[in-house]
């Protein structure tokens, strides 16, 4: 039988106004009850149109099918991990430990140069997208990258474990135009727990590529 699971839209691990002073209500409802929603609602609805096409039921722009695909599955991926990335202030913020603090510090000095690099990543990104924290499964190492609209793709094979939405409907009914007050203070909210558990699934499990040893000369 021909058929594709579909992807539903997950609860908050905290409340609506939890965020606040740093996201309002407002917005962490919107986001989550319309943007993410919507997301949702997208993917599933080409995966309906792929099914119906490998039936025969329907013919499809394949190309615009699978582009749908890809962007609003990218929204579902991005907006499940952004939601725990986060926790309310008092139990998000301040700064890391475990290995994800060993491995900030060796590879970017420390963790406000992490920190500033990051921040500068995430108000740079072009026109809409993300800023990424992830995993190389190469080498193990963290990357910095940015990600434009929601496409996954541009981050290669990495595996994120730190997010930040800078779409305009993240922050613009509290922060206007001003995205990188969003981002200074968005900080205070970071989940580094969650980050740190992503971290060890990553190490433990996410060295898929095999990376065969170069030959010996002579």
């Amino acid at each position: 039988m021909v058929g594709f699971a579909r992807y539903q839209l997950p609860e908050l691990p905290y409340k609506y106004g939890d965020l606040e002073p740093y996201i309002i209500e407002e917005i962490m409802k919107l986001h989550h009850q319309k943007h993410h929603a919507g997301y949702v609602k997208g993917a599933n609805a080409a995966l309906e149109k792929l099914e119906k096409h490998l039936k025969g039921e329907a013919e499809i722009d394949v190309r615009a099918v699978l582009r749908d695909f890809s962007f609003h599955y990218g929204g579902h991926i991005m907006h499940t991990i952004f939601w725990p990335n986060m926790a309310p202030p008092g139990k998000g913020g301040g700064t890391p430990g475990g290995r994800v603090a060993d491995l900030i510090e060796k590879q970017f000095g420390s963790f406000e140069a992490f920190k500033k690099l990051f921040s500068a990543a995430a108000k740079t990104v072009e026109g809409v997208g993300w800023a990424v924290l992830a995993v190389d499964p190469l080498t193990g190492e963290l990357r910095i990258l940015q990600v434009e609209k929601h496409n996954l793709l541009m981050t290669a094979g990495h595996i994120p474990i730190l997010v930040i939405d800078v779409w305009e409907h993240a922050y613009y009914l509290q922060y206007k135009n001003d995205r990188g007050s969003y981002v200074e203070n968005w900080w205070n909210v970071v989940n580094w727990d969650d980050v740190e558990k992503r971290l060890e699934t990553a190490l433990n499990s996410g060295k898929a590529l095999y990376v065969p040893e170069p030959p010996k000369l002579g």
